[in-house]
Order: C-alpha cells, then structure tokens, then sequence
C-alpha cells in the first residue's frame, strides 16, 4: 500500500505529559513518515510542549478542540482539564467514525480530574464504546513478544469472578479478530483459569470448570485455536517463550501485572469491540514530571506504530 493512514492523536489532559510525547514521539524518523499525524488538542498548549522539548508540531498538524486556559501551568490537576482531554477523544472518535481519521492514539488523561469536572468516567474504552453505541468493548494489552485480552477490567474483582461463558467467549472471538488486525493469521490463544492452579479439577473453586471451559469449547468449534483454562501463574511465561500469541486472562490484575512486568515502556493499550481502531499509551499523566522534559515517548511511539499497522490491515481489507 502506499497511501497513508491519517491518524488523530488526543493530546490528553493538558497539565499532564501527553503533549510531550507527542512532540517528541511526532519528530522522531522511526514514526514521522509512518503516517498522516492529526493532534486534536489545544494549539497553545501544544506550543508550548514543543518549547520544552525543542520538538515544534506543525500548526498544520493540528486540530484546535480547545483554545487556551488562562494561567496554564503544567503538572496541575484540574477540572478543566479533566474535561478537555475527554473532548479531544470525542472529537477524535467522531472523526474515526466519519471516516475523516482511520484510527486514534491516546495520551493519558487523569480519571480523577475528569471526575472533578462532574463526568462519570471509568476510562477510554468505555467512553469510546459509548461514543460509539458498542456494547461489547474489551482491553487488549500488546508487546512485541505477548499480547493480553481482558474478560473484565475496571470492576470490582468479586464482579469479574461471575463473568458468564457467554462473556468469555465473545472475549476469545475478539481477541483473535484483534490478533489478525496484527497481522496473525491464525493466532495462537492460551485462556487464563480464575483459581490458583486452574481450580485444581475442582478443589479451588468451581468457575473453571463451570464457566471457562465451556467457552473454551465454544470457540473451538468457532474454529478459533484456544486451549485451557490454564493456571495464571505459569501461562504468561510460556506466552513470553514463545507458546501463545494472546492470553485471554480474567481480571485486571491477572493481566496487566506480568504485561508491564514484560515491557512496561513497550506495551500499548488497544480498544476492541469497537467500530474504531484505537491505541493508547500504557501510562498515566505523570504531573510530578510534565513540562520539564523528562517523559519517554517509547510508549507513544509504540502505540503509533500499532495504530498504524491495523489501520493499514484494515485499509488493505476494503480495497476491491
């Protein structure tokens, strides 16, 4: 292919790191070319990003959703930037789902400050999945060596316990629709066991039994190539070595723990289930650093590349 994606990246909260990466992530050769670069943001913020890390973004290559805050500071958590960094993903989203954009980044935003704003906000995936009237949304975890699909994320982990075979299955179909978004034509899945040791043929609880296998099953006959429950402890290991392309796990912690253990730097967050391509970075906004030139971009960048390579697969799929 030769005609380039165009990707919208959302600048995040204001006061946070995000502007930063993305100047520097934006000048940096290894991403520079890979494709048509949008910032929705605020020009003023963003210039003064560029100061700071000697990185300028083009005014071209940005999207104004908001103006300029009166006594801007970096490193500050508040409303107002709570609530512009939520406007920069929807207008991203809405320029995803016009076609205007074939995919988006995210720079971290701060839940806490979204939530002084007076918004009800449990994070990216959701809000986008409500952007985009999808009930089936999931977070995948990604890394050069593994990648990680969660059942559940942010709920309370009594809750993630009674996740049905029902939601287990659509979670293994996701994922392996997400993996050959990644170019794997027919990845290798391992499921996570919610007990210690898979439940131990019933001796640490039933739900493997009961509820995972059963799924397991189910996508089988899908003809999508998973096998398990297996036990939590020792199947991010054999994923690393090699074994599996993508773990299914269960629950926040069982998945993001050896996932930034992994490649904390490396690792990027993908939205599934939704009818837009959405990457973002796999950390938050890093106040005690911003405007002083000290954030790594290697997540962003990351997170770009990956956005890339799905929006070009996707793009190869509708060419006649």
């Amino acid at each position: 292919m030769t005609t380039l994606p165009r990707i919208a990246l959302t600048m995040g909260d204001p006061s946070g790191i995000g502007p930063e990466i993305i100047a520097k992530a934006m000048a940096d050769p290894e991403t520079q070319g890979l494709a048509n670069w949008l910032v929705v943001g605020d020009p003023e913020v963003l210039a003064r990003a560029g100061q700071v890390t000697g990185c300028p973004i083009p005014a071209d290559k940005i999207h104004a959703a908001t103006q300029g805050f009166e006594n801007f500071e970096f490193g500050k958590m508040e409303a107002r930037y709570g609530s512009a960094a939520v406007e920069y993903v929807r207008v991203a989203t809405e320029m995803c789902r016009a076609g205007e954009a074939q995919a988006l980044v995210t720079a971290p935003l701060n839940k806490e400050a979204v939530t002084l704003s007076g918004r009800t906000f449990s994070g990216h995936t959701e809000y986008i999945a409500e952007l985009c009237h999808a009930t089936e949304s999931r977070m995948l975890l990604a890394s050069e060596k593994l990648c990680t699909v969660h059942v559940t994320t942010h709920v309370p982990l009594r809750k993630a316990c009674e996740s049905t075979p029902e939601r287990i299955v659509r979670t293994i179909q996701l994922g392996d629709e997400a993996m050959k978004l990644l170019g794997f034509t027919n990845p290798r899945i391992a499921v996570c066991g919610l007990n210690p040791h898979a439940g131990e043929h019933g001796l640490f609880g039933t739900e493997d039994g009961a509820n995972i296998l059963p799924a397991i099953e189910r996508a089988k006959a899908l003809g999508i190539n998973c096998s398990g429950p297996h036990a939590g402890d020792t199947v991010f290991l054999q994923g690393y070595r090699g074994a599996y392309d993508l773990i299914v796990a269960m629950y926040h912690d069982q998945g993001h723990i050896p996932m930034k253990l992994i490649d904390f730097e490396g690792t990027v967050n993908i939205s599934i289930g939704i009818p837009v391509i959405r990457t973002s970075v796999d950390h938050g906004t890093a106040f005690d650093i911003a405007g002083k030139n000290l954030a790594d971009c290697t997540s962003m960048k990351q997170a770009m590349k990956m956005a890339v390579r799905m929006a070009r697969t996707k793009m190869s799929q509708s060419l006649p």
